[in-house]
């Protein structure tokens, strides 16, 4: 029971790291987008990604995935390495990067349904509950943010928690026989002959002028958001469990509420604390809920 207990710990520690590298996402990429094309930073930053991940699985000496992995692989690739980015790219161009965060909010729980349907997880009644309360929480701060509607920009957000929660939880799942290292980087080469030329294409088409500071978003993105954040997070999904170890993500919203407010000036006042304070409660609850594996 207790080496269960501190692996799960591990896993929450890892995934937690993942949620703080993954928070600073949506500013970097509204940093990026506001001068360059949504669609060239969200498969661009896939392309600069794979290049590295091809150079760490030839320093590693990985084995190459069977043929059940490449499938599961072809999932998690469709997942976060072309579908989160691009619609949230898209938003990122129509929407705050604060707003952006709070629908971004539903993920845990599009995690863990994905996670259950997909693996026969059994969260209890109690952490269903934790969790549809915890997504109450941040869909009600998004309506009330919106002055009680969505923008049009939610749709491409809502798309991008479904294909982010697909991704995620087949590479978890996935990690716990290749390693998070080895996941997302194979993800990232799997993707790199359908990427690459269209990428080409959209520096063709619509250039690469940008200033200093778009590019330091488009960095970030590569590099963090699309590499390196996923060797913790789907380590952590690994040790802990996709349901459990998914509700840390319910912080992530409010982590990339102060980073929105620090970097891009965007508003944040005392409200925005009363409800971290409320999703983090919940998150506590939700952590004490069993979940069958």
């Amino acid at each position: 029971m207790n080496a269960t207990m501190t692996q799960e710990s591990r896993g929450m520690w890892l995934g937690l790291a993942g949620v703080a590298i993954f928070s600073l996402t949506l500013p970097f990429t509204r940093m990026a987008v506001a001068e360059l094309n949504p669609v060239l930073v969200a498969l661009g930053r896939a392309v600069v990604a794979a290049i590295a991940s091809a150079a760490l699985l030839w320093w590693m000496g990985a084995p190459r995935p069977t043929t059940a992995q490449w499938r599961a692989l072809v999932i998690t690739s469709l997942g976060v390495v072309i579908g989160f980015p691009v619609f949230t790219s898209i938003a990122m161009r129509y929407v705050p990067a604060s707003h952006g965060a709070i629908v971004i909010g539903i993920l845990p729980l599009a995690t863990a349904l994905f996670g259950a349907l997909r693996f026969g997880e059994r969260p209890s009644m109690g952490f269903w509950i934790a969790a549809l309360v915890g997504s109450a929480l941040v869909v009600g701060f998004a309506l009330w943010q919106g002055d009680g509607e969505f923008h049009v920009a939610d749709l491409a957000l809502f798309a991008a928690v479904i294909a982010a929660a697909m991704g995620y939880a087949e590479g978890g799942r996935l990690s716990q026989s290749m390693g998070g290292q080895q996941v997302i980087s194979w993800a990232l080469v799997l993707s790199m002959p359908v990427l690459l030329p269209v990428t080409v294409w959209l520096v063709w088409t619509y250039g690469l002028d940008a200033s200093p500071k778009a590019w330091i978003g488009f960095g970030y993105v590569s590099l963090f958001s699309m590499f390196i954040g996923f060797f913790f997070w789907y380590k952590g999904l690994a040790l802990g469990g996709i349901a459990r170890v998914g509700q840390v993500q319910l912080l992530q919203p409010f982590l990339t509420l102060l980073a929105a407010a620090l970097m891009l000036g965007e508003a944040l006042d005392a409200r925005n604390f009363l409800f971290a304070i409320a999703v983090i409660a919940v998150v506590a609850v939700g952590r004490q809920m069993g979940v069958r594996r």
